[in-house]
């Protein structure tokens, strides 16, 4: 099969205005739970858009570990790639796939970085062995073998196999505040439901766009 033949309808059902709240955070979470009861493969994972020096954009997928007013949060190694490319130029994207519900929401916003103390936080709620593993990897850096984590792993395991596995100093979150969170619902014939909230000075606005 050639792959513009591939197709498929969208009949799910629509994003109608009435049925849009005033803060888009209430139908991005009610979407979310939706996507968890759904039994959605990784339901918080989100594609995180930074540019770097040259205007080249980078993707890759990140899981969001919070949501709240102030923005969505993500945790990273602060040498990695993204962290450095956000250091430079904090503008950043998200988007949130949900194939098999035929929604996408796509936020756009800024960064900051996390505070230590909310940092703490969170690295101490992750399983032993994720903890270590932010000691291991020197994210986006080039290694030789996967032999080498492998057995970096087992020197760090060893390490810290009689107590707490304190914070790495390289390692670190951000906070997206956002000012546009789009919703896109599949409809029939291509029509699809697309509602785009823009922050303002008097709150949010919402617009209908054209599938």
């Amino acid at each position: 099969m050639e792959l513009a033949d591939y197709r498929r309808e969208y009949l799910r059902g629509g994003l109608r205005r009435k049925d849009l709240p005033a803060d888009p955070l209430a139908l991005f979470e009610t979407w979310m739970q939706q996507a968890i009861a759904a039994g959605l493969a990784d339901p918080t994972a989100m594609v995180v858009a930074t540019v770097d020096e040259r205007g080249q954009p980078f993707q890759r997928i990140v899981l969001l570990k919070h949501l709240d007013e102030r923005g969505f949060v993500f945790y990273t190694n602060l040498g990695s790639r993204k962290a450095s490319q956000l250091s430079v130029n904090p503008r950043i994207s998200l988007l949130f796939p949900w194939h098999s519900l035929e929604r996408q929401v796509h936020v756009t916003g800024a960064v900051e970085k996390l505070t230590t103390v909310e940092v703490m936080k969170y690295f101490g709620s992750r399983p032993k062995d994720s903890q270590i593993g932010a000691w291991v990897s020197p994210q986006s850096s080039r290694i030789s073998a996967r032999g080498l984590l492998e057995a970096k792993f087992l020197e760090m395991k060893q390490k810290f196999a009689s107590g707490e596995v304190p914070l790495p100093s390289f390692w670190g979150g951000f906070r997206v505040h956002f000012d546009s969170i789009e919703f896109w619902q599949g409809g029939a014939n291509r029509l699809h439901d697309r509602f785009l909230y823009q922050r303002g000075d008097d709150g949010w606005t919402i617009d209908r766009l054209a599938p």
